[in-house]
């Protein structure tokens, strides 16, 4: 059977990411970023397998409008041959535990979490139907982020509110990342040399949103976020966890509406909150070698919420095959992975500094000390990830 090609679309409410990814290649033929749609900046930016970059000023276009404007592009890229487009998806709910081919069904299933995720699901639903209407043809298939943890015990999602709130609005915890955290876990065990389906792991997806997940032969047992992305660990711009009052002393105190107390907590938290400078941990690193105080600050107590959520993420496990570090800021920057690690002593855990310091820019591996637990930086690739999911549901 000759290679097939999947494209796959990640819509937000004013963006398309968008990857071509072949079964032939591990470098993608094709990948980019439409921008701004909706304004008269809206621009389209790729860059094919060659490192050839380009852009298109699609002054005004729409999520549809901008699909149009790739189709040739894309096509050019798959050398006309398209089998397939994959769908990343943010919040599935409980009604979805794996990739599905999208029907009216699914639409409509998607549009009924949509309260659970007000920023994301509307904005994928849009790509979705643009995609839909223009790749006719084609399958369609919808990845959920949330997919990967639905096989969390009741006791690691229910939160301890009264429970219609759970069996009428489904209040509780659902998870984030988990095509990231599946990907990387399965490539864990490949370089670890032990079956998916007799391992255990800690995972940390760190980079402008984070999380932590127990990973027990191929399936999720605990992660950090919860009913949405703001549960967990301090973020880029988001808080992660707080007193759960907070919204009722700034309400109180300050006269502050919930608008403004979610604002402030999803965009202007995190490490841009607690540095007051940036939410670019790169930024923060170069500050902090120059004495920045706010700075320093915001990578210790970050370094410290990601070991203190790892700890309680081993509450899922029965073994540790060993800890993953993963995202743009789990993969690229040894300071972090140093600092939250020597945290972690009573786990036994240690870095080899001249390994921690190679991994970066894509470069992955061991970089456990001699004689300690296995600790790798594995780089992610949820595109692969949902174009496989896609190819699993396509006809043989």
């Amino acid at each position: 059977m000759p290679a097939r090609n999947i494209l796959v679309v990640n819509c937000g409410s004013s963006s398309i990411k968008f990857a071509l990814v072949s079964e032939a290649h591990s470098q993608f033929p094709l990948s980019g970023l439409a921008e701004r749609l909706s304004t008269q900046d809206a621009v389209i930016h790729w860059q094919c397998s060659d490192q050839r970059q380009d852009s298109m000023l699609v002054s005004g276009a729409d999520h549809r409008a901008a699909l149009s404007q790739l189709l040739p592009i894309v096509n050019g890229a798959a050398g006309g041959e398209l089998h397939g487009i994959g769908h990343r998806v943010v919040h599935g709910g409980e009604l979805f535990t794996t990739a599905t081919l999208i029907d009216a069904r699914v639409v409509q299933a998607i549009q009924a979490t949509a309260p659970l995720a007000p920023l994301h699901n509307p904005a994928n639903l849009q790509g979705i139907e643009a995609a839909m209407k223009l790749f006719p043809n084609l399958p369609h298939v919808a990845v959920f982020d949330t997919a990967f943890h639905q096989t969390l015990p009741e006791h690691a999602y229910r939160y301890a509110v009264p429970e219609t709130l759970y069996h009428q609005h489904g209040v509780r915890r659902y998870g984030f990342h988990g095509t990231s955290h599946r990907y990387v876990s399965r490539r864990a065990a490949e370089m670890a040399g032990l079956s998916v389906g007799d391992s255990s792991w800690l995972c940390a997806h760190l980079g402008n949103g984070c999380s932590t997940c127990a990973i027990v032969d191929g399936h999720s047992r605990d992660t950090s976020m919860g009913l949405t992305p703001l549960e967990g660990l301090v973020m880029g711009t988001r808080s992660g966890d707080i007193d759960p009052n907070l919204h009722g002393h700034l309400a109180r105190t300050l006269g502050w509406s919930l608008e403004r107390i979610d604002r402030m907590l999803n965009n202007d938290s995190g490490l841009l909150g607690l540095s007051g400078l940036s939410n670019d941990m790169r930024t923060l690193e170069q500050a902090r070698e120059k004495g920045h105080a706010g700075a320093t600050l915001a990578i210790e107590v970050f370094c410290y919420r990601v070991a203190k959520s790892l700890a309680a993420m081993g509450c899922a496990l029965q073994r540790l095959d060993g800890l993953i570090f993963t995202g743009g800021i789990g993969e690229n920057s040894p300071l972090v992975r140093h600092k939250t690690v020597t945290h972690l002593r009573l786990f036994g855990l240690a870095l080899d500094c001249e390994a921690n310091a190679r991994c970066v820019r894509g470069v992955g591996g061991p970089i456990q000390a001699y004689g300690h637990p296995r600790v790798l930086v594995v780089p992610t690739n949820e595109e692969r990830q949902i174009a496989l999911d896609t190819l699993a549901l396509l006809p043989a």
